[in-house]
């Protein structure tokens, strides 16, 4: 019986890249297209009907973007709508086609938001994200005012002192919700939605002890909250807000699962990134590598490789290096871990031969290469059908 590495890798997936790249020189990054379609299948059976927006911080590809949303970036009943991390990136996505881009955090970006202000067709596409009134100041002050906004509700977890998730939003609650949404509207902004990010379930892996007991016990609490702040938004505005989005790729059934969702995000359950590996609640498949040329052979039991520092963002430890993927057994150097311009491993590959390593973190690799190698299988075998573009790739740099 074949059994499958951790992360879930099926076997020749990596082979399918390795054979399709074989001509191409490193460093490349390659994207296995079969996995990534089985990934977004996974995506749509763990949200059981609930609609998924793209969470664009974890692709920043376009051509990816179009292959799960179509080529205008609209998608379908069930994969539908962006999420994207800054304001100038959203205008972008609606020049591309995309009609529905809800921002993941909070913009002051003055220019970008005169040129919301100014385009019609942006301002019934992009909705803001706030927590402060003082958002609200700077967008009208900028010219957005009237425009669309959501509701950013902190979904951490506190026991005692302890606090349990990322730093988000000041608003726990409705009653910290129901005054700013009054003061949007008596501002003008259009208050459509709410979100709630539960960190430590979506981006936790679940085989850590303890940390099964802190995702129910989350979970639990947010049921109640994502009804009584999707009311408050209602009983203020006069209509049931149309978003309350939740989740991750890491918690799409659970947030799901909850009546008042009518959407969950996810983006790095496309990829499966290597702090994707210990999962036990899913099994998704790996489909963005990258190789590395091997250029020194320092001492016995060592190779040294081209490039390689990309680290992922994060508290800085081990699980932010790059994993390696192939050949099976290479290991980072204490002292040195991955390099900006060098990374010597313990393990031995030969000079001009090439090793391949996964991302730790999703989308972030894709400020590191321009173009993704695009690999599917053809009548001929595993082959290179496209090359897209990644956003560094087209130019872009959104922070």
């Amino acid at each position: 019986m074949v059994t499958r590495p951790v992360g879930g890798q099926e076997p020749g997936d990596l082979d399918d890249v390795e054979d399709a790249t074989s001509g191409l020189d490193a460093p490349i990054a390659a994207l296995h297209l079969p996995a990534l379609r089985a990934n977004l299948a996974d995506l749509r059976r763990r949200a059981g009907g609930t609609r998924i927006r793209i969470a664009s911080k974890s692709v920043r590809s376009r051509g990816v973007l179009e292959e799960v949303l179509g080529p205008e970036l609209r998608g379908d009943d069930t994969v539908r709508g962006i999420m994207a991390y800054s304001l100038a990136e959203a205008l972008w996505l609606v020049g591309a086609g995309c009609d529905d881009v809800l921002l993941g955090y909070p913009t002051v970006d003055r220019a970008a938001l005169a040129r919301l202000g100014a385009d019609p067709t942006a301002l019934a596409a992009v909705t803001l994200m706030i927590d402060d009134v003082r958002q609200l100041e700077i967008a009208r002050g900028s010219g957005a005012g009237g425009a669309r906004v959501c509701v950013d509700v902190d979904a951490s977890l506190r026991l005692g002192p302890i606090h349990l998730g990322v730093r988000r939003s000041p608003l726990r609650g409705p009653a910290d919700v129901e005054p700013l949404v009054r003061r949007a509207v008596d501002m003008g902004f259009q208050v459509v939605g709410a979100m709630f990010y539960e960190a430590q379930v979506a981006g936790v892996p679940d085989d850590i002890r303890g940390v099964r007991l802190v995702k129910t016990l989350s979970m639990r609490r947010l049921i109640g909250i994502r009804e009584a702040v999707a009311a408050v938004i209602a009983d203020v505005t006069g209509e049931r807000p149309e978003i309350v989005n939740s989740g991750g790729s890491g918690s799409i059934a659970e947030s799901a699962a909850d009546p008042a969702v009518t959407e969950v995000t996810a983006g790095s359950g496309l990829y499966v990134p290597g702090l994707f590996d210990h999962y036990r609640t899913f099994r998704p498949r790996p489909s963005l590598f990258f190789a590395l040329p091997a250029v020194r052979t320092p001492a016995r039991g060592l190779t040294t490789f081209l490039y390689g520092g990309y680290v992922a963002s994060g508290v800085p430890g081990p699980d932010r290096l790059p994993v390696p993927a192939r050949p099976t057994g290479l290991r980072y150097l204490g002292r040195e871990g991955a390099g900006e311009v060098q990374t010597p491993m313990r393990g031995e590959v030969a000079i001009g031969d090439r090793a391949w390593w996964r991302h730790a973190k999703a989308g972030e690799v894709c400020e590191r290469f321009d173009t993704l190698h695009v690999v599917d299988e053809t009548a001929q075998g595993p082959a290179v059908v496209d090359r897209w573009p990644t956003y560094r790739g087209e130019g872009k740099c959104f922070g």
